[in-house]
């Protein structure tokens, strides 16, 4: 399958039911010439669904989106409505019980983090508590739309899969290849169809080829050493605004709900 065919086939999916939020209406692919740019030191959201993120932006143009996201930024998590970490549900259960919204913090150091314009991955640059490079998390995602205004927002969707690629073997065919059973289960359960589970692995596919086998941008600009300026890395708050508290109040009896 193409990358194209693949990303066609999970564009099939509900976005603006995904992302419950009117602003989606108004997003425009990254890619496209009435997209919304974002200047340098602008914190803005990084939104997959029930999920959001706060970034501060260090660099936006045609080849993509970078942010900083400081230790300790404050984000919004889905969350099983019972306590857990989602990670606490076994498999067979974890996209069907009750969930909510809860804020939380980012947790460890701070990362870069790279958006390709028009590419269903980022690249998410890890390090260790001592600030040296950890690895790099490739996070399978829908290409980003974009909205601007009082909240510039890019919206895409997690695809579940994920690569990691260990600061020791950056270039070389040593990839791990994460959350394949989770996958499994998020058909099980209802959350894709098995055309998109396809679709989701050659998208794996197609990320391995271009970004680590090719070793393309962004894994050959120097991001994994890049530190911020003190006035970037300070933890940013959730902005009040009307659509950051109606994604608080987001619940669902499943996955498949809210």
């Amino acid at each position: 399958m193409s990358l194209s065919q693949a990303v066609a086939v999970l564009h099939e999916m509900d976005q603006e039911a995904f992302h419950a939020d009117p602003s989606f209406r108004e997003s425009l692919p990254a890619g496209s010439s009435g997209a919304a740019r974002f200047a340098p030191g602008q914190q803005i959201l990084w939104r997959y669904g029930r999920f959001i993120d706060t970034a501060r932006v260090i660099r936006d143009d045609a080849r993509g989106l970078v942010v900083w996201i400081p230790s300790g930024s404050a984000r919004l998590e889905s969350m099983p409505a019972d306590g857990r970490q989602t990670r606490d549900v076994p498999l067979d259960a974890r996209f069907s019980v009750p969930w909510v919204v809860r804020e939380s913090t980012w947790r460890g150091p701070g990362i870069v983090r790279v958006a390709p314009t028009g590419r269903p991955w980022s690249v998410w640059f890890f390090r260790d508590p001592e600030g040296s490079p950890a690895g790099a998390y490739v996070n399978l995602e829908l290409p980003h739309r974009r909205v601007g205004g009082e909240t510039g927002a890019v919206f895409t969707r997690d695809l579940v899969l994920d690569l990691w690629i260990d600061a020791e073997h950056a270039g070389s065919e040593d990839v791990w290849l994460k959350d394949g059973d989770e996958l499994g289960a998020a058909v099980t359960q209802g959350r894709f169809t098995e055309a998109q589970a396809d679709a989701v692995r050659a998208v794996a596919d197609h990320a391995v080829d271009e970004l680590i086998m090719n070793g393309s941008w962004p894994l050959n600009e120097g991001w994994a050493e890049w530190s911020p300026r003190p006035a970037m890395d300070v933890p940013l708050r959730l902005p009040e605004h009307d659509s950051v508290q109606a994604a608080r109040r987001r619940s669902g009896r499943t996955s498949l709900e809210g």
